[in-house]
This record gives structure tokens, C-alpha cells and sequence, in this order.
């Protein structure tokens, strides 16, 4: 009888850590796209552009984008964007109260267009996005290099 018992213990165990793993909340892109836009959108200072800018655009994707518009006064428009399994580093250059983040790919893999403008339109590469930002904290940024080096990591 008692290795019944045993063995009847040792099934609903395994069941049970099936059934627990079953429902667990494995890691997804759309976590970590959720929090880089509420964080950059939170964040970000149209007021560093000296009045030039009229509006913008930044959107993370959930299919791995990130995607920066500014739509300047005199009818210019800038467009960035690069697949975030391309981030390689970013730095931070500024204070808690005000500065631009950096974010850099492994190469020439942000996609930049120019429209309207004087120039003009160009379509050309780069290796980083800047954008700027206020009233941010070491721990923000920390959290955002996370999120992005865990975007990476995914499959």
C-alpha cells in the first residue's frame, strides 16, 4: 500500500508542475515593446528641438520595430528606424532633468529619409537614433537597456 501512495503522490506532483508550467507567462516581445514605449513616450522632451519640431512619432512595434518620425515647422519630415534585434549598445548623455539617449545598432542599420526638404529627399543609413529625453532616472535607462537586451535574446 505504501508504494501506491508513493507512487500516487509522485503523479499528482508531476501533474501538478505540468499544469503550473502550462500556464505560465513565458517571455514575449510584446512585454518588453510595451514598456520601451510607455517609457520613451513618457520620457521624451520635445522642448530640447527649440521649437523646430511640430510633432513626432515614436512607435515600438510589436513585430521588433522602432520607428522615430519628427515632423518639423518649415515642412520638413525625418524618419528613423531599425529592427531591434539590430541594438548593439546605447549610452545616455545628459541629467536626470534633460539629455538624448543614444541607441546603436551592430551597423549601418537604421534606415534614415529625409522628405521636403531644402536638399532634398534623401535616403541614406546610420548606426544610431537619438533621442531626447527628460526627467529621467539611471534606473529608467537601466530598465530600457534590459528590455532591449532581452528583445534580443528572444528567438
Amino acid at each position: 500500500m505504501k508504494k501506491f501512495t508513493i507512487g500516487l503522490e509522485i503523479s499528482f506532483l508531476s501533474a501538478l508542475c505540468i499544469i503550473l508550467c502550462a500556464f505560465s507567462d513565458p517571455e514575449s516581445i510584446e512585454q518588453y515593446v510595451g514598456f520601451l514605449q510607455k517609457t520613451l513616450s513618457d520620457h521624451y522632451d520635445s522642448n530640447q528641438e527649440n521649437g523646430k519640431i511640430k510633432r513626432y512619432e515614436l512607435n515600438i512595434t510589436n513585430n521588433g520595430f522602432c520607428r522615430y518620425k519628427r515632423y518639423f515647422n518649415n515642412g520638413k519630415t525625418e524618419y528613423f528606424a531599425f529592427k531591434l534585434s539590430k541594438f548593439r549598445d546605447m549610452d545616455y548623455l545628459g541629467n536626470t532633468t534633460a539629455g538624448k539617449l543614444y541607441l546603436k545598432t551592430k551597423g549601418d542599420d537604421v534606415i534614415v529619409q529625409t522628405y521636403k526638404d531644402r536638399g532634398g529627399d534623401v535616403d541614406s543609413m546610420a548606426t544610431q537614433v537619438v533621442i531626447p529625453l527628460k526627467n529621467i532616472e539611471a534606473e529608467d535607462l537601466n530598465l530600457i537597456r534590459n528590455n532591449l537586451e532581452r528583445i534580443i535574446k528572444l528567438p
